[in-house]
């Protein structure tokens, strides 16, 4: 693997630490700026939604600049924002900082599969993809839990200090590893937007926003879920967010390896048993072993899914992929919005902290369905090619001329 690819694993890593790191640190920002906890939890809406609209949005703007050039700006973009969050006066002051970043993070993952994609061999695509999304993963085990701890130590600011500081590494690392690829000549923003028309790359989106959101429909609520059915201190809830991180890694790097010879199956594998896992949990919640087990798996199994959903629409959308891929990794972040949501109305609807787990079991179906469709669609398009191809007549040969 090049070494290329290191640099956007810092990026990724960054990004990954500033985007969950918030939810640890809530009741201290909130303190901080005399506000609720409910409302300084839009200090993590505000950053889900920049990152679905910045997705679209940044690419757009980079797509008259090369590739390398736009990682650099976008790094850059990232720094700034958590400088803004460091030094924020006011809350409002605090969530313009989210926001800015948050703008980064889309474009950065999506324009970041691209490249990562373009420095290996074609077989090996989904893996570098991979370890480009390790940065993000290893994130959850080492970024959070140590940004948790400095903030709760030393102060919340001192956190987003340390995280910008991980955004001037990551953007030296693109600046001097990555090559400078060349703009793809004749990909203007209207072949951008082409793909937008293929079934097929719609349909990944779907699976995204569905396969990821079954991950955070149980995960969001992990907090009450653990204390209050499973039995744990509020303390340990730390180490089960690494613990969720470590399966994270563990599937990352599998549903890379595998990706690349077998795509499809690894993700009806990988969609089906976290359906299964999902709906089990509700059961293993109550106790504190199982429960423990049952986060790695949701971690590693919604992971596994992450390498192959963005190498399927980078594959669809072969030619000009780089908004397709974007507007991908704003499908992960509607996702989490939209479990997060779902969970919280059945919960407030009386049924207990466990029945996200239900939500999160029916979505992950739901996204194994869609990647039953997408196959069937596949096969049925190949066959009809390659009837179409077989009744093409064979061209009339020429007689030869006479001399």
């Amino acid at each position: 693997m090049p070494l290329a690819l290191l640099a956007l694993a810092i990026g990724a890593f960054g990004i990954g630490t500033t985007e969950f790191v918030i939810m640890g640190l809530l009741p201290e920002v909130a303190a901080d700026f005399q506000v609720s906890i409910p409302a300084a939890g839009f200090l993590v809406t505000g950053y889900a939604l920049g990152v679905v609209l910045g997705a679209p949005l940044m690419t757009v703007l980079g797509t008259r600049v090369t590739r390398k050039r736009m990682l650099m700006i976008l790094m850059g973009l990232f720094v700034v924002g958590n400088v803004v969050s460091a030094t924020a006066p006011v809350f409002e002051v605090m969530l313009a900082g989210r926001v800015i970043a948050s703008l980064a993070h889309g474009a950065f993952f999506g324009i970041g599969s691209v490249v990562a994609a373009d420095l290996v061999a074609p077989h090996k695509k989904a893996g570098a993809i991979a370890m480009m999304f390790t940065g993000l993963t290893v994130a959850n085990v080492v970024g959070v839990p140590l940004g948790t701890y400095i903030g709760q130590s030393v102060g919340w600011r001192a956190t987003f200090f340390a995280v910008a500081a991980l955004g001037v590494i990551g953007l030296l690392g693109v600046a001097r590893l990555v090559p400078d690829q060349p703009r793809a000549e004749g990909v203007r923003l209207r072949h951008e937007l082409a793909a937008f028309r293929n079934v097929q790359v719609l349909l990944a989106m779907a699976m995204t926003v569905l396969g990821f959101g079954g991950v955070f429909a149980a995960i969001t609520y992990i907090t009450p879920m653990m204390t209050e059915i499973a039995g744990y201190s509020a303390s340990s809830v730390t180490w089960l967010l690494v613990l969720f991180g470590l399966g994270m890694v563990g599937g990352n790097l599998l549903g890379g390896k595998l990706a690349d010879r077998h795509l499809m199956p690894l993700l009806y594998v990988s969609l089906g048993a976290l359906a299964v896992v999902l709906s089990l949990f509700t059961l293993t919640a109550h106790n504190k072993i199982a429960a423990a087990v049952t986060i790695v798996l949701i971690g590693g199994l919604g992971f596994a899914t992450v390498p192959p959903l963005q190498k399927r629409v980078l594959d669809q959308a072969a030619g000009a992929p780089t908004l397709a891929s974007a507007v991908n990794i704003g499908a992960f972040n509607l996702g989490n919005a939209l479990s997060a949501w779902l969970g919280g109305v059945v919960i407030a609807a009386g049924l207990g902290y466990t029945a996200p787990n239900w939500v999160g079991a029916v979505l992950a179906a739901s996204a194994l369905v869609l990647a039953v469709v997408s196959s069937t669609l596949e096969r049925r398009t190949a066959t009809r090619s390659r009837l179409v191809a077989s009744h093409i007549p064979e061209p009339a040969a020429v007689p030869a001329a006479r001399h």
